[in-house]
C-alpha cells in the first residue's frame, strides 16, 4: 500500500543573534554590539502511517499562514505523489505569492528521501556533492564593522585568506545613505582594487538604490572591475522586467534577478524578455525543491546558470543536481559578527564562517532525505507558543 500523510505540524519559535540589530528603518540586519537580535522560523514535521517523518525548519509568518489554508488537503494523502501536490496547491494559492509551498515540498523530499534511504540529491540525479561557495555579507553599518569602503576591502581579505573564491558585498540601507549612491560605488572600487584579481565579486545593494541612474552608477563602478554580477540593485524591488533589461544595455557587468518574483512562470518571463544574465532561485521562496529544479531547467533550456539564493541543506541538495549553477552562497558573514544559522542542527551540519574545506567548498549532506538531524528538543524549548497540528 502507498504510505498515507496522517499529520502535520507547524512549530513557530525563537533564537537570538548577539551583536546583531537593524539599521535606520529596521529591516536590514546590521552589526551592532551590545544588542541583540530575536528572530523566528516554523519547524514542519509530515508524519505518516510509515512511521517515517519528513521535516524541515525555516520559513516565515506569511508562508505559515498559507499553510494554514492547504494542510488539511493534505492529510489522508500520498506523500509521495509530490507533483500532484505542488500542482493542486499552487492553484489553491493563486491569490497569494505562494511562499507556503516551499516548506512543505521541502518536508515532503525529505520524507521521500528517508522512505528510499538516499539523499535528496540522489533523487533528483548528482552532478556533484563538493559546492563551491562565496561569503555574501552583512549589510553596512556605523558601529565598527563594515562601515567603510576600506572595512569591506579588509574583510575580502580575511575571506579571500579563508579559502573564500568569491565575495559579495551588501551595501548600506534604512536611511539618508540609501541615497548616498557614492559610498556604494567606493566600496565596490575599493574591494575591486584589494581582491579583484583574485576573487569573483559580486555585489548586491538589494533594492535600496533610490533610482535606475543610481542602479547605472554602481553598475558602471562593477565594470571598471569585471565584477561576476549586479543583484537586485534599485528600488523597483527587482520586479521590474523593462528596467533591467535597460540596464543591461547600458552596463557591461551581468545582472542577477529573480529573487523577488515568486514562482515558475514569473521567472521564465523575466528570462524570456533579456532582463537577467543569471538566474536566482530559492527552494524555501519558489515552491519548493520541486519548483526550484523547475527554474533550473527553464535556466538551462536557455542556456542561463542559476545562482541559488541563501544558505541551507534544501539548498545544498538543489545545488548538487544542478550541472548549471556556479556558487553556493554562504550568509550572512561579517569580521565581527556570526552568521545567522539557527542553532537546529545536530551533528556536522554547518553554514558558519569556517564551514569551508582548503578548496572554498561545502559538502552536500549525504543521508536520507535533507540528511540533517534537527534539534527538536531546542525547537520546543525555544517555541512560541504557536502551534498548529492538522490530522
Amino acid at each position: 500500500m502507498a504510505p498515507t500523510i496522517t499529520k502535520i505540524e507547524s512549530t513557530e519559535f525563537s533564537y537570538t543573534l548577539d551583536d546583531v540589530g537593524t539599521d535606520g528603518h529596521g529591516f536590514n540586519l546590521v552589526y551592532a554590539p551590545g544588542e541583540t537580535t530575536e528572530r523566528k522560523l516554523f519547524a514542519l514535521r509530515i508524519h505518516t502511517d510509515e512511521g517515517i517523518t519528513g521535516e524541515y525548519i525555516g520559513g516565515n509568518s506569511p508562508g505559515a499562514a498559507q499553510i494554514n489554508t492547504f494542510a488539511n488537503y493534505l492529510v489522508g494523502k500520498n506523500p509521495l505523489e509530490r507533483e500532484r501536490h505542488w500542482s493542486e496547491v499552487k492553484r489553491a494559492l493563486r491569490k497569494y505569492d505562494r511562499m507556503g509551498i516551499g516548506p512543505v515540498d521541502i518536508a515532503l523530499w525529505d520524507f521521500a528521501g528517508k522512505y528510499y534511504d538516499a539523499p535528496i540529491h540522489e533523487l533528483l540525479g548528482t552532478y556533484r556533492t563538493r559546492l563551491p561557495t562565496y561569503a555574501s555579507t552583512y549589510h553596512g553599518d556605523e558601529a565598527g564593522g563594515l562601515d567603510s569602503p576600506e572595512a569591506y576591502a579588509d574583510f575580502a581579505e580575511e575571506c579571500r585568506d579563508a579559502g573564500f573564491p568569491g565575495f559579495k558585498i551588501h551595501g548600506w540601507g534604512g536611511g539618508d545613505d540609501a541615497r548616498d549612491v557614492r559610498r556604494e560605488v567606493e566600496t565596490v572600487r575599493a574591494v575591486g582594487e584589494r581582491v579583484g584579481d583574485e576573487m569573483d565579486l559580486m555585489v548586491d545593494p538589494a533594492c535600496e538604490l533610490a533610482t535606475f541612474a543610481d542602479a547605472l552608477k554602481v553598475g558602471r563602478a562593477c565594470d571598471e572591475y569585471d565584477y561576476l554580477w549586479l543583484e537586485d540593485p534599485y528600488r523597483d524591488g527587482g520586479i521590474s522586467q523593462h528596467g533591467h533589461q535597460k540596464l543591461r544595455e547600458l552596463i557591461d557587468t551581468p545582472l542577477l534577478q529573480t529573487e523577488h518574483v515568486r514562482g515558475l512562470e514569473p521567472h521564465t518571463d523575466f528570462v524570456a524578455s533579456g532582463a537577467t544574465d543569471f538566474v536566482r532561485a530559492d527552494p524555501e521562496y519558489d515552491g519548493g525543491i520541486t519548483g526550484a529544479m523547475k527554474i533550473v531547467r527553464v535556466a538551462e533550456g536557455f542556456g542561463l546558470d542559476v545562482e541559488f539564493h541563501a544558505p541551507g541543506p534544501a539548498q545544498r541538495h538543489c545545488m548538487a543536481a544542478a550541472r548549471n549553477a556556479n556558487y553556493y552562497e554562504l550568509a550572512l558573514v561579517h569580521p565581527l559578527a556570526n552568521n545567522t544559522q539557527p542553532p537546529v542542527y545536530r551533528g556536522d551540519y554547518s553554514d558558519m564562517f569556517d564551514t569551508i574545506d582548503e578548496r572554498g567548498t561545502v559538502p552536500v549532506p549525504d543521508g536520507p532525505g535533507l540528511g540533517v538531524d534537527y534539534d527538536w528538543e531546542y525547537v520546543e524549548a525555544n517555541a512560541t507558543g504557536s502551534v498548529h497540528i492538522y490530522e
